[in-house]
This record gives C-alpha cells, sequence and structure tokens, in this order.
C-alpha cells in the first residue's frame, strides 16, 4: 500500500512512531486499525439501559405490518 502525506503528517507520523519505539509501518497500521475498529463499532454495538433493551425486544416480537408500498416494491422485477 502506498500512502501521500503532506510533510507536516509524514514528520508528524515519525516522530510519534519513534516516541512508540514502533517502525513508522508499525505505527500506522495499529493506528489505523485502531480507528477501523471505532468507526465500525458505532455501526455493529450499541448499549442501551435495561429499559430501553425491554422496549427494543418487544419492538421485535411484535409482527410486522405490511406497507403496500413496500409490497410493490417487492413485486417488480429486478432491473437488468
Amino acid at each position: 500500500m502506498q500512502v501521500r502525506l503532506a510533510p507536516g503528517d509524514d514528520e508528524l507520523f515519525r516522530k510519534a512512531a519513534d516516541e512508540q519505539r514502533e517502525s513508522l509501518s508499525e505505527f500506522l497500521v495499529e493506528s489505523g486499525r485502531e480507528r477501523a475498529e471505532r468507526v465500525l463499532a458505532d455501526r455493529t454495538h450499541f448499549v442501551l439501559s435495561a429499559q430501553d433493551w425491554d422496549a427494543f425486544v418487544a419492538a421485535l416480537d411484535e409482527p410486522g405490518v405490511p406497507r403496500p408500498e413496500l409490497v410493490e416494491l417487492f413485486r417488480r422485477p429486478r432491473p437488468e
């Protein structure tokens, strides 16, 4: 992988990597991994209070209500 960096960013990353006694690659990979995990966690993990959890589970247990516009949409043939 190749990355283009502004000179200031390059210097910043190199100083931080040196401070951590890591190679630049190790520093950038670990930093990228941490950010990727945070970004994805916001989309896959959420925390609810006990009361909110009960309401969430109750809503999931409710039977679905057909929506005519969605029924129509799914009856249409797939575009080629």
